[in-house]
């Protein structure tokens, strides 16, 4: 019998009742409010239940949920979990609508979306509004993302949870539509708005361009996240908000007494920032899970050799890579030489994405179990697409080594989670980055780079001076780490009352290298106009998370549960969402019951196609509210024939063919691994080697009797960083005058004879850089750095005449002391 199907459908040919998703943003200052409305429809003749689960940003306050069925609008309310799925199954259960959103308890940057009891014929409306900080990014730009992606969170063996299914597609099949528009309003004009998709021109409201708006352009295709990067003039700028409590809300509650946000921007002696630290221990993880295959794998290479050449000499590094397993360079951290930073290379060249999942606990276990190396402060730099499931359970792990080391976290990819992202960067003391789209790696990485050369600042507090009568108790967590230029946020709830011009005070103090300093900024008592409730909402996100990573362990069950109770309350309190509560509605309505057995409709996201596979795979998220496998995949019919076989990053699976595969128990437990296999129709590429896997490795990479490095890669400016040693310096031979485009005659004859081959070599390496590569700057500024510190120590005769020289043969014109000379 033929199904008459109307309207959208998935690829596995069911009706899809989400149409249309329509985001507004607005952006103040450095706070962003969004309101996302969902549009639901029933073209079926039977009720559905709609569910759909959609990642939203990790730090993301959700503070409003409602739903609008024809003329009649219900607001949901915070409730227990628990309570709340009784109450919405109790809904279903007696013919009533109703919609329940809940935040996963392993990654809070994944939400379901329960849509229950939409009858034939009938339309409904989801509104969903959430308040987010926005991350200062390393060009001083402010960053929001709209995660379009979800991709499917890897889940260690033996974890516990229950999980809830999540069907998805390749983004050229998603079936709805997305409309997105920006307004942006500061007290400092707005330079410009970039975007990663394509957007409409930029309109300014008025004369200071102090607010504008920007809308997606049409037809957006699902296939990444909607990056939006803003830019004010003066933005390192401190500043500070007071926002009026709640009317409502009773005196001395965090709702109810007006609440402070403080944005710093530290900045240091210059005396101090002008001499980068020349020690440290530099340990550097990096996920080879089958999701990084391709590309990212390869700028993960490009950038591990830019770091190796950067590291500064009389420090100590290592090399750590995981999938389902993992593996180290070194048994233990080694000093960095001539010798240790080539091993490293060649076995970096070998790297490539087939270690299976992404199983990142135990590799950083094995790192924090080795011994800190005295006067060598340890700075750990992670590289993953973020793809875990156990989110919360590693950030902890970091957390509790975070008075060992600072961490630095690159989220790779589009559908990185935020939430692990951020996360291990906040908790471990260090700074964040994401790369997506066609971003390199390398300037965000030295960026990084050059934080983790700051000295580290010890000994932080926060200072208060406020009027009389007028008290603050903190909401922030105390602040572990400060770099230079990068803003610090910090919340505080004031008490009390106090005339009305007055003003109060807050005084950051810290230690850098020995050097007591300290920051000042003073601010306005009097609230802030029309700011809604947004600060507040922060804040009490801030608490709740603070609550949440609490660690509990060794306190038992007693302990958690007042822990719990504490979020429960706090989140009800303020209507914010939180792992242990959830917004729920339901329509009461008329009282009519709606008839029939509701069928179960899941709305597919977008998912970035790493398995080639031609049918939608259905992954399990865990959102504790169904049992069930880790991971469900149903391969299509025109799956190609089991000839070969392709690892993929995925976790334990079953597999099961529609055409001709049998169902039996049997033939599925066989087919449980602890890696995902998938057929490929070429059967020559049956065993593959770390050489042969499909990895852009270089030729020369393969020849393991050479015992020299392998060959430098094609781009110029990574095949002169290649050939960079360890100390700084270059050395004259033939390799350096091909990357410099000439003959080795040519390189040799216009050397001044009294100058060594070294110096001549370093200085037209520095010159090329200066004079062709400037565009790539801060990815070679700190080993050109190392370069001319290394000129400096040999005291070279002739360098202005060495200088005329280089220009002369490479046709540039790069003044000596340009180069650090």
């Amino acid at each position: 019998m033929m199904v008459n199907c109307c309207g959208l459908l998935t690829s596995q040919k069911e009706p899809v009742p989400l149409k249309s998703v329509e985001v507004e943003l607005e952006v103040r200052d450095h706070v962003a409010a969004v309101v996302s409305t969902l549009n639901y429809e029933n073209k079926e003749d039977k009720p559905l239940e709609a569910v759909f689960v959609f990642p939203l940003p990790g730090d993301a306050a959700v503070c409003h949920f409602s739903a609008k069925i024809g003329q009649i609008q219900i607001v949901a309310e915070v409730k227990e979990k628990q309570k709340a799925r009784e109450e919405y199954d109790d809904a279903l259960s007696s013919g009533q609508q109703a919609f329940l959103l809940e935040e996963s308890e392993q990654s809070p940057d994944i939400f379901s979306l329960s849509v229950g009891s939409l009858p034939p014929g009938e339309s409904a409306s989801i509104r969903l509004e959430y308040v987010t900080e926005l991350a200062v990014q390393a060009d001083e730009g402010l960053r929001f993302i709209l995660p379009a992606v979800l991709n499917p969170r890897y889940q260690p063996q033996g974890s516990e949870g229950g999980s809830v299914q999540v069907t998805s597609v390749p983004a050229s099949l998603v079936p709805y539509s997305l409309s997105f528009s920006a307004r942006v309003s500061s007290p400092r004009p707005v330079s410009k708005v970039e975007s990663n998709c394509p957007l409409d021109p930029l309109q300014y409201l008025n004369t200071e361009q102090s607010q504008a708006t920007v809308k997606l352009a049409a037809g957006h295709k699902f296939d990444r996240d909607v990056e939006l990067l803003i830019y004010y003039k003066d933005a390192h700028q401190p500043t500070a908000v007071v926002e009026a409590g709640q009317a409502s809300a009773k005196p001395g509650s965090l709702m109810g007494d007006p609440v402070v946000m403080l944005s710093l921007y530290p900045e240091f002696p210059q005396a101090v920032m002008s001499s980068l630290a020349s020690c440290g221990e530099f340990v550097f993880l990096l996920d080879r899970s089958g999701s990084m295959d391709g590309p990212r794998i390869k700028s993960a290479r490009d950038t591990l050799l830019l770091l190796l050449k950067s590291l500064p000499m009389g420090c100590y590094f290592n090399i750590y890579s995981f999938g389902s397993s993992h593996e180290h360079i070194f048994p233990k951290s080694v000093e960095y030489s001539q010798e240790t930073m080539e091993e490293a290379l060649k076995k970096v060249e070998e790297m490539n994405a087939n270690l299976g999942g992404t199983e990142i606990l135990k590799p950083l276990k094995d790192i924090y179990s080795q011994p800190c190396i005295p006067n060598q402060p340890r700075q750990l730099f992670v590289f993953t697409d973020g793809e875990v499931g156990n989110t919360k359970e590693v950030i902890n792990l970091v957390k509790k080594n975070s008075g060992s080391h600072r961490c630095f976290s690159f989220g790779i990819g589009e559908g990185a989670s935020s939430a692990l992202i951020n996360g291990l960067a906040k908790e471990g003391g260090g700074h964040a980055q994401f790369i997506t789209g066609t971003d390199r790696m390398q300037p965000k990485v030295m960026q990084s780079l050059r934080f983790a050369l700051q000295p580290a600042v010890v000994d932080i507090s926060v200072t208060w001076d406020l009027p009389k009568g007028v008290s603050v108790t903190a909401l922030s967590p105390p602040i572990t780490a400060l770099f230079q230029g990068q803003r610090s946020l910090i919340y505080g709830q004031l008490t009390g009352q106090s005339s009305e011009a007055a003003e109060g005070c807050v005084t950051v103090k810290y230690s850098l290298a020995g050097h007591p300093s300290q920051n000042q900024l003073h601010f306005s008592l009097q609230p802030a106009e029309d700011t809604g409730l947004t600060v507040h909402r922060l804040a009490a996100r801030t608490l709740i998370r603070s609550l949440e990573m609490e660690e509990t362990e060794r306190r038992g069950e007693q302990d958690e549960g007042v822990k719990k109770k504490k979020v429960v309350e706090l989140s009800v309190q303020s209507g914010v969402s939180s792992a242990f509560t959830s917004f729920i509605a339901v329509n009461k309505g008329n009282g009519e019951t709606i008839q029939g057995p509701l069928v179960r409709r899941n709305v597919p996201t977008p998912m970035m196609g790493y398995c080639m596979m031609s049918g939608p795979p259905v992954m399990m998220m865990k959102m504790s509210r169904m049992p069930g496998p880790a991971f469900h995949c149903a391969m299509s019919r025109s799956m190609a024939s089991p000839s070969d076989e392709m690892s993929c990053d995925m976790p334990e699976i079953t597999c099961a063919r529609k055409a001709k595969a049998p169902s039996s128990p049997g033939f599925l437990s066989n087919m449980k691994k602890k890696r995902v296999v998938f057929k490929r129709a070429q059967s020559e590429a049956d065993h593959l080697s770390p050489q042969s896997d499909g990895q852009h490795v270089n030729d020369a990479s393969s020849s393991s009797a050479n015992s020299s490095p392998q060959q430098p890669p094609r781009d110029p400016l990574l095949q002169l960083v290649f050939l960079q040693k360890a100390s700084g310096c270059w050395v004259l031979d033939p390799a350096l005058a091909a990357a410099l485009g000439k003959t080795s005659e040519e390189v040799e004859k216009p050397k001044p004879a009294s100058v060594n081959k070294e110096v001549w070599a370093t200085i037209l390496a520095l010159i090329w850089l200066h004079g062709f590569k400037m565009d790539a700057q801060e990815e070679w500024e700190l080993l050109a750095m190392k370069a001319a510190s290394w000129l400096r120590a040999q005291n070279a005769p002739c360098v202005t005449e060495c200088v005329d020289a280089g220009n002369s043969l490479l046709g540039c014109k790069v003044q000596k002391d340009v180069l650090g000379l």
